[in-house]
C-alpha cells in the first residue's frame, strides 16, 4: 500500500484558534520561570538591535562635528558593549528557548501518546495508522521548530518593527511619513510574488510525493509487473511525472528570478528614494548627518524584519493548524487504564461469562444490527465453540468481551457482575486471546512472549514456551530467546509464529481465553503442534472458540450456531448434527463432502 501523505494545513488565526493554543501552553506552566526569563532575554536583545542604529549615528555626527576623540571613543566603547550585551543575549535566548521546549514537547510526546493508547477500538477504525503516527512525530516536530524559533522570531519582528518606527518618527516626523507612504507597494509585490512561489513549491511536494509512491508501488509489487511484462509502462509512468516536476521547477525557477529581481529593485529603490528624501532634509538644515544614517539603517532593519515576517507568519498558521489536529485528539474520550500490579483476590474472575439481551450495531452504521437479542450462558472451565458463515457476528461477540466495544444494549456479566463494574484492566488482565492472524513485534522472541507478563522470569518464559511446543524451535536457532523476528514475525513461519502466540497467552495464565481459530492456515505437523499446544492451554480455564474448520470442535461442551447476528442452534456436535435441515449440519456435511 502506498504512503499517505500528509500535510500540514494552515489555519487562519482566529479567536477559537489563540484559545487552543492557550491549552498547549499548560504544558509549558512548569517551566513558566526558564520561558519568562527566555522572553525577558529576547526584550533585551530586541532592545539591544534598536540602540544600535542610533548610536552608530551618533558617532556619525561627532566626526562630522569635529568633537574630542575622548567623545568618539566613548561613543564606539558604548557601542562594543551593546554588541556583546546582545551575544549575552541572543545565547541564553536561545538556550532557554529550547530547554523549555525540549522539555515541553517531552511532555507533549508522552501525554499525546499516552492519552492515544488509551483511546478505545472505535476511535481506531476511522483513523488511518498514517494519519495518527503523523499527529505524534511530523505536528510535534512542527511544534517544537514553532515553540523554539518562530513564536520568539514573530515576537522579536513585532518589537523591531513598532520600536523601529517609534524611533525613526522620532528623529524625523517627516522623513517616517514619507517611508511608510512607497512600503505599501513593495509588500504587496512580495505578498503576490510569496503567495505564487509557495503555491508551486507545494505542488512541486506533491508530484515528488507522487513519483516517490510510483517507485514504492512498483518495487513493493515488482513479481507482478515482471509476471505481466509491464517495465516499460512503470518506465513510462515514471518518466511522465518526473518531466511534470522538471517542468515545475523550471516554471517556479522563472518566478524567483523575478521575484528576486523586483524585491531587488523596490527594496533598493526605496532606499534611494528615503536617501533621496533625506539628502533634501539634510540641505535644508532639518536633518543631521548621523540621524539620516540612523534612519537609513532603520529602514534597512524594518524592511528585511518586514520581508521575514510573510514567512514567520505562515508558519505560525502552520502551527496553529497542527496545534489544533493534535488537541483533537485530547478531546476524544479515553478508557479508563489503569497500572494492575496484583488482581485483587474479591475481583478474581471464576470464568462464568452471561450474554443478556445483547444487540450491537457499529456507531458508523448504526442502521445495521451485527448482533440481535443474543441470550448465551457460559459455565466456568467448559469449552464454547462459536460456528456460522462469515458476518454471522461470532468476531463481534469476542469483542464485546473484551469490552473493545459496548453493546447497544443488553449487558455481559462475568459470574454475574456487569462487565462495567468491573474495572476493564482488571477484566481484560484476566482474559487472553489468540488470534488467527497473529501480530508479533519485531524485537526478539523473548520480548514476544515476555508480552503476555512483562515482569516473568527467564524460567516462566522458557516453561511457557515448552507448554507451547515452542520450545523445540527456540532452542534450535543460535540466539535461542534472543532471535529476532522481524516485522510483524516474518523472520518466523505460520507455524512458529502461533505458537509464540500460545506461549504468550500461557504466560499469562488468563481465566477465560478466546481463540479464534488458529490452525486453519497451517500445514499438517504444524497443525499437530500447535493444536496439542492449544489443548494443553484450554485444560482448567473458559475457554471460548471461533471455529472455522468444524472437525476441530467436535468434543465442544457446546457449540454455538449462529447466523445474521441471531443465535440460531446451540448443543453438541451429536445434537446438531441430528437436526434435519439445521445450519451445522449444512456447513458439516459441506466441509466434509469438500
Amino acid at each position: 500500500m502506498p504512503p499517505v501523505k500528509y500535510e500540514v494545513p494552515k489555519k487562519k488565526i482566529t479567536v477559537s484558534g489563540l484559545k487552543k493554543l492557550l491549552k498547549l501552553y499548560r504544558y509549558i506552566k512548569p517551566y513558566k520561570f526558564e520561558y519568562g526569563l527566555g522572553l525577558i532575554f529576547l526584550l533585551f536583545s530586541s532592545a539591544a538591535s534598536l540602540v544600535f542604529p542610533k548610536l552608530v549615528g551618533e558617532l556619525v555626527d561627532l566626526g562630522n562635528k569635529g568633537k574630542l576623540l575622548e567623545e568618539i571613543n566613548r561613543i564606539a566603547i558604548i557601542l562594543i558593549l551593546v554588541l556583546i550585551g546582545q551575544s549575552i543575549f541572543s545565547y541564553f535566548r536561545i538556550f532557554l528557548f529550547v530547554r523549555v521546549t525540549e522539555k515541553t514537547l517531552a511532555d507533549l510526546r508522552q501525554g499525546a501518546y499516552n492519552h492515544l493508547i488509551r483511546l478505545p477500538l472505535s476511535f481506531f477504525q476511522h483513523r488511518r495508522v498514517g494519519e495518527l503516527n503523523s499527529r505524534i512525530s511530523a505536528d510535534i516536530t512542527l511544534l517544537q521548530d514553532a515553540l523554539t524559533s518562530t513564536l520568539a522570531e514573530f515576537l522579536r519582528q513585532i518589537i523591531i518593527i513598532t520600536g523601529g518606527i517609534s524611533l525613526m518618527m522620532i528623529t524625523s516626523l517627516k522623513l517616517t511619513l514619507f517611508m511608510l507612504s512607497i512600503l505599501p507597494a513593495i509588500m504587496i509585490l512580495v505578498v503576490i510574488f510569496g503567495r505564487y512561489i509557495r503555491k508551486l513549491s507545494k505542488q512541486a511536494q506533491n508530484q515528488v510525493a507522487e513519483s516517490n509512491t510510483i517507485v514504492e508501488e512498483t518495487l513493493q509489487g515488482i513479481q507482478s509487473v515482471k509476471a505481466f511484462t509491464n517495465e516499460h509502462f512503470e518506465m513510462s509512468r515514471y518518466r511522465t511525472k518526473t518531466l511534470e516536476i522538471a517542468q515545475t521547477g523550471i516554471k517556479n525557477g522563472k518566478l524567483r528570478g523575478a521575484f528576486s529581481a523586483s524585491t531587488i529593485f523596490g527594496l533598493f529603490g526605496a532606499m534611494v528614494a528615503v536617501i533621496w528624501k533625506g539628502s533634501s532634509l539634510l540641505a535644508q538644515g532639518e536633518l543631521a548627518t548621523g540621524e539620516l544614517f540612523s534612519f537609513v539603517m532603520y529602514s534597512m532593519f524594518i524592511g528585511g524584519t518586514i520581508g521575514g515576517m510573510a514567512d514567520t507568519f505562515a508558519r505560525v498558521q502552520k502551527f496553529i493548524g497542527a496545534t489544533e489536529d493534535l488537541l483533537e485528539i485530547f478531546d476524544e474520550k479515553a478508557e479508563t487504564v489503569e497500572e494492575i500490579t496484583k488482581i485483587p483476590e474479591e475481583q478474581l474472575l471464576h470464568g462464568s461469562v452471561r450474554f443478556d439481551n445483547v444487540s450491537f450495531s457499529y456507531p458508523s452504521r448504526t442502521e445495521l444490527a451485527v448482533l440481535n437479542s443474543i441470550d448465551l450462558s457460559i459455565s466456568p472451565d467448559s469449552l464454547i465453540a462459536l460456528v456460522g458463515p462469515s458476518g454471522a457476528g461470532k468476531s463481534t461477540m469476542v469483542a464485546l468481551m473484551l469490552r473493545l466495544f459496548e453493546p447497544s444494549s443488553g449487558r455481559i456479566l462475568f459470574d454475574e457482575v456487569p462487565g462495567q463494574d468491573i474495572p476493564l484492566s482488571i477484566l481484560r488482565g484476566q482474559m487472553a486471546i489468540v488470534p488467527q492472524d497473529i501480530f508479533l513485534f519485531g524485537g526478539t522472541i523473548r520480548e514476544n512472549i515476555a508480552y503476555g507478563k512483562p515482569s516473568a522470569s527467564e524460567e516462566m518464559i522458557i516453561d511457557a514456551a515448552r507448554k507451547a511446543n515452542a520450545w523445540e524451535f527456540i532452542e534450535r536457532f543460535p540466539e535461542g530467546l534472543e532471535t529476532i523476528v522481524g516485522e510483524r514475525g516474518t523472520q518466523l513461519s505460520g507455524g512458529q509464529r502461533q505458537r509464540i502466540a500460545i506461549a504468550r497467552a500461557v504466560l499469562k495464565n488468563p481465566r477465560i481465553l478466546i481463540l479464534d481459530e488458529a490452525t486453519s492456515s497451517l500445514d499438517s505437523e504444524s497443525e499437530k503442534l500447535v493444536r496439542e499446544a492449544l489443548d494443553s492451554l484450554m485444560k482448567g480455564r473458559t475457554s471460548i472458540v471461533i471455529a472455522h474448520r468444524l472437525s476441530t470442535i467436535r468434543k465442544a461442551d457446546s457449540i454455538v450456531v449462529m447466523d445474521h447476528g441471531q443465535i440460531v442452534e446451540q448443543g453438541t456436535h451429536e445434537e446438531l448434527i441430528r437436526i434435519e435441515d439445521g445450519l451445522y449440519r449444512n456447513l458439516s456435511e459441506l466441509q466434509f463432502n469438500g
